[in-house]
């Protein structure tokens, strides 16, 4: 497996070398290390002060190169090194695809002084526009369990499939532990409780016997992306809920403890009436690391 590890030195990094060492990884897997020496669009290149800190940040690169290896000393993969020059997100994207990388593990960047978990714009823009699926390792605040915990939300969709083929490829050690995650939305999930009532009673049933089926399904994709996934995983739960994608995938993670959730680049696409992303905004908001799988259509 080929593995590009982008870093800037921080803490946020750190951690996504350190998640390395949790992977079953041999000489057989490659790392690449990229650091980007950032351009500043607003700077004057020939301006005084900016050649000084663009010369500053060219001495202090290798540093921050050295730190990560230093980190992944006891990784048994092969480890290649990378320097580039420009925008950050378009240099890591470049850097996927010209050394043919199957994933991308990097931190959720933040500006200096922002302590919140919010992700940060590079590694939102890495996750929007890499054609490689993105893994992003948030430090957990309880700390790492002793065995990975993995919550893979699917909707049965091509972009779920695909996530699941990169969830197979990652070199996880047998401990490991998988939940299997359907979502099914009501069918009024805009309508509140108080004013169902109101709807008929024909309706109802239709409702009623429409969601039976919908549960059905849910067990079939489930048992699908189950075999989809093989041998890998020794023991794999299967778990279907009923409400909102985004809700239920947070509030699961949370129960079961979760190290990553694996989504879909879509997110859930049979949910109505969704704006936006689900992928995006559970990037955004999960206490936990996320993997973004991919389709070789994005």
């Amino acid at each position: 497996m080929k593995i590009l590890l982008p870093t800037d030195g921080s803490e946020y990094s750190e951690a996504s070398a350190r998640f390395l060492g949790r992977l079953q990884l041999s000489g057989n897997d490659e790392i690449y290390v990229l650091h980007v020496v950032g351009d500043d669009p607003f700077q004057d290149k020939e301006d005084y002060y900016y050649v000084k800190i663009r010369e500053t940040k060219q001495m202090i690169a290798p540093k921050i190169i050295d730190s990560a290896l230093h980190v992944l000393k006891s990784v048994p993969a092969r480890i290649n090194t990378l320097l580039m020059n420009g925008y950050p997100d378009k240099c890591i994207v470049d850097a996927a695809v010209t050394s043919n990388c199957d994933l991308i593990i990097m931190g959720p960047k933040r500006l200096k002084g922002v302590t919140s978990r919010i992700v940060g714009s590079v590694t939102k823009s890495v996750s929007i526009m890499s054609p490689k699926p993105v893994l992003v390792i948030k430090p957990s605040q309880a700390g790492p369990s002793e065995r990975i915990k993995i919550l893979f939300a699917t909707d049965g969709s091509e972009y779920a499939r695909k996530a699941g083929e990169t969830l197979a490829l990652i070199p996880f050690h047998d401990d490991t532990e998988i939940t299997v995650l359907h979502v099914v939305a009501p069918a009024f999930y805009d309508i509140p409780d108080k004013f169902m009532a109101k709807i008929d009673e024909n309706v109802r049933e239709d409702l009623n016997r429409h969601s039976s089926a919908e549960i059905n399904e849910s067990k079939r994709v489930i048992e699908q992306t189950v075999q989809n996934l093989g041998s890998k995983f020794r023991e794999t739960v299967r778990l279907t809920r009923t409400g909102d994608p985004s809700d239920e995938i947070l509030t699961a993670a949370k129960e079961l403890n979760a190290d990553i959730i694996v989504v879909g680049s879509k997110g859930m696409g049979g949910f109505r009436g969704v704006v936006g992303s689900i992928s995006r905004y559970i990037l955004s908001v999960a206490d936990c690391s996320v993997l973004i799988g991919k389709t070789a259509a994005i």
